[in-house]
C-alpha cells in the first residue's frame, strides 16, 4: 500500500523534493490559490504552521489553477504574492492539476485515500485539505469551508 512517501514534487524554486523528506512528521497538503475567496486561510495555515512545526507540523502547499482561474501567475509570482501578502514559510511548491488528466500522482493517491462527499474523489474547490500522519498515511479530507482554525484539534491529536 502507498504513502505520501512514495512521492515527489517539484518545490517552487523548481527543485525536485520527495516527500520521504517529512518521514514522521503530521502533514497537511493544501491546494492553494492567490485570487480565491478562501486565498485569507493563508494566514491561519502560516500561524499553524509556526505554533506546531517544531512539534513534527509539515504544511505543503500546492498551487492550482483548476478553479476560476484563480491562480494565473508563475512560480515566482505566487512566491512572491505569499511571502509579501501572507509572510508564508512553510514549503510551497510548483503549480498542479489536482483534477483530470493532468493529474500530480500525490493528489491522485490523496483523492483515493480520503474521498470527498458522497464519495466523490474530485477536488470540488481551492484550499480542500488533507492530514496525514507521521506514518505518511492519509487520514481525513477538510473541504474549503474547513478553517485552518478549525482543524487545529485534529492536528494536536496527531502531533
Amino acid at each position: 500500500m502507498s504513502t505520501v512517501y512514495d512521492f515527489e514534487a517539484r518545490t517552487i524554486d523548481g527543485q525536485t523534493q520527495k516527500l520521504d523528506a517529512y518521514q514522521g512528521q503530521v502533514m497537511l497538503v493544501v491546494n492553494v490559490a492567490s485570487k480565491c475567496g478562501f486565498t485569507p486561510q493563508y494566514k491561519g495555515l502560516e500561524a499553524l504552521w509556526r505554533k506546531y512545526k517544531d512539534r513534527g507540523l509539515a504544511i505543503l502547499g500546492f498551487p492550482c489553477d483548476q478553479f476560476g482561474h484563480q491562480e494565473p501567475g508563475d512560480e515566482n509570482e505566487i512566491k512572491n504574492f505569499c511571502s509579501l501578502t501572507y509572510d508564508v514559510s512553510f514549503p510551497m511548491y510548483a503549480k498542479i492539476e489536482v483534477n483530470g488528466d493532468g493529474t500530480h500522482p500525490l493528489y491522485k493517491h490523496l483523492k483515493h485515500a480520503a474521498k470527498g462527499v458522497l464519495g466523490s474523489e474530485a477536488i470540488k474547490w481551492n484550499f480542500t485539505k488533507f492530514l496525514i500522519d507521521r506514518e505518511g498515511n492519509v487520514v481525513k479530507r477538510y473541504g474549503s469551508m474547513d478553517t485552518p482554525e478549525k482543524i487545529e484539534g485534529d492536528i494536536e491529536k496527531l502531533l
